[in-house]
């Protein structure tokens, strides 16, 4: 870790969920430069490297190539592979898996209407395939497969057991978007260190905090071939982060506790007897369940109805009044 995170600390994660399969992480302070060297690093691999499933084949009765058209079905062959590509899948092993859908009733065909094998789950159920007409029947293989990267429809080997079988596309890719921004950000008087903040996407067949955790160990792996021995070379200009985490929760402990302050505004008493509670230095609900009976009574303005009305109050926020 860089020398000057012994005097900045140790970069902090703040995690921001905006939907199960949508985080915006945000990383700081880092020294100079070093925001655009993680945030490219890590975009790079997010983009290029994450496993995921897709569908890379489809056989449809009498039909040999994707330039075909079928009848009673309103798109084209061609078309209908490009639906299927829309088609999110999630999927627990690497072999090859066989998806099947068979209509014969008119109207609108959706992924939900594929049936999946044990270990294969379709994500994006709504998506479009094709539309049947009346009097037609429909029915299709798929093959779904799990990989990286992308291949070509062209670059897949031609399966010659089965000559009907058009090759698709494969994004194997789960990740949709990664977006990374790098501002300034200022600890103390230092005001040119780096605050990154990465966006991250994907299908829903993987969250966003293991796609940045696939990422930094892909990184790790390739990063430690360099120094396998893991000799320290330069010591005195390197950070040790046990010692900076242990040098900070030390800092933290020395640190005051800083007791909360709930207003008792909050909870709807009388003028009369929020008042004589403010006027008695008690503010908080914190103060107030500190206090006995005996202290309140005392209070000037505080009568048995007021007492009442504190009791009820605290009782309606799971809380009493002190016994001591």
């Amino acid at each position: 870790m860089h020398q000057i995170q012994e005097e900045i600390g140790v970069p902090r994660i703040k995690t921001e969920k905006i939907s199960d399969s949508h985080y915006v992480f945000t990383m700081s302070p880092l020294p100079t430069g070093y925001g655009l060297t993680l945030g490219n690093a890590l975009r790079r691999v997010l983009l290029s490297s994450l496993p995921g499933a897709c569908i890379t084949g489809v056989k449809i009765g009498g039909v040999s190539h994707e330039y075909s058209t079928v009848k009673g079905v309103k798109d084209s062959v061609l078309d209908i592979t490009l639906n299927l590509k829309e088609i999110s899948l999630k999927k627990d092993t690497k072999e090859p898996s066989k998806l099947t859908l068979s209509v014969a009733k008119p109207g609108k065909i959706y992924a939900k209407d594929i049936k999946c094998p044990t270990g294969t789950e379709i994500l994006t159920r709504d998506a479009y395939i094709t539309t049947l007409e009346k009097g037609a029947k429909f029915e299709m293989e798929m093959v779904a497969e799990k990989g990286v990267g992308f291949i070509p429809a062209n670059h897949k080997p031609v399966d010659e057991a089965d000559p009907s079988l058009i090759s698709i596309n494969a994004v194997f890719s789960p990740v949709k978007k990664v977006r990374y921004e790098v501002e300034a950000t200022r600890v103390g008087e230092m005001t040119n260190l780096d605050k990154l903040t990465l966006e991250i996407m994907t299908d829903g067949s993987i969250s966003p905090e293991d796609t940045l955790k696939f990422a930094s160990n892909v990184l790790q792996s390739y990063f430690g071939l360099f120094n396998e021995e893991k000799v320290m070379v330069e010591s005195d200009f390197m950070s040790d982060f046990d010692s900076i985490v242990e040098k900070e929760q030390e800092e933290e402990s020395k640190k005051p506790t800083q007791e909360a302050y709930t207003p008792i505004e909050i909870l709807g008493f009388s003028p009369r007897t929020l008042n004589a509670l403010i006027n008695g230095g008690i503010g908080s609900i914190e103060q107030l369940s500190k206090c006995t009976e005996s202290k309140l009574v005392n209070l000037r303005g505080f009568g048995k109805k007021a007492l009442t009305e504190v009791a009820n109050a605290l009782e309606s926020k799971g809380l009493t009044l002190s016994e001591e």
